[in-house]
């Protein structure tokens, strides 16, 4: 298991919000250039680039000053966006791994409980490690998303061991639109 360790609420400023995002699961602790940033409330949209490789990131870095939620979108795949939240560690992790594969669940306001498998993962010589989300209705949440106001998170480390987050929505729809659209554009 991944020791995990959150600090009280902060708003970061942007050089943080660009740091965090250096670190990129998709990149393999390989950073990407980022570039196109728009702010949208308390979310970010943005483009991260490698050679010929794009993705485009819809985030929200506010709600804790240790971590992000990101909804992500790949060229050629812009329909089967990813969910992640990174949360950052004391230290660079050794190897890539998968630490924990969780049930957990997820709900925008008093919407649709969302019931799926959360994996815990970590990458060679990131500060941080990557909690996926495995949903059967993904395409479901992203719409509430856009139109509610808190993400509410619970993943079950076992042994009634619950580990809770919640990420304010406000900037939200213009954000995951905006990552969309960029992706459609690209594609």
């Amino acid at each position: 298991m991944i020791p995990i360790t959150r600090s009280a609420l902060c708003h970061a400023p942007i050089w943080l919000l660009l740091a965090s995002l250096l670190a990129a699961p998709l990149a393999h602790a390989t950073n990407y250039n980022i570039s196109d940033i728009q702010a949208h409330g308390q979310w970010h949209s943005l483009a991260l680039s490698l050679g010929e490789e794009r993705h485009f990131r819809a985030l929200e870095q506010h709600s804790y000053s240790d971590s992000i939620i990101s909804l992500n979108y790949t060229p050629g795949v812009c329909d089967l966006p990813w969910l992640e939240v990174r949360v950052e560690l004391d230290e660079h992790q050794a190897e890539s791994r998968v630490a924990n594969l969780v049930p957990g669940d997820l709900r925008v306001d008093h919407e649709t409980i969302h019931n799926g498998m959360a994996e815990f993962v970590t990458q060679r010589g990131d500060s941080g490690f990557y909690v996926n989300f495995y949903l059967d209705e993904q395409a479901l949440l992203v719409e509430e998303m856009r139109e509610g106001e808190t993400l509410r998170l619970r993943l079950d480390r076992g042994e009634e061991d619950y580990w809770f987050m919640s990420f304010d929505l406000n900037g939200a729809d213009a954000a995951i639109g905006r990552a969309e659209r960029l992706c459609e554009a690209a594609s």
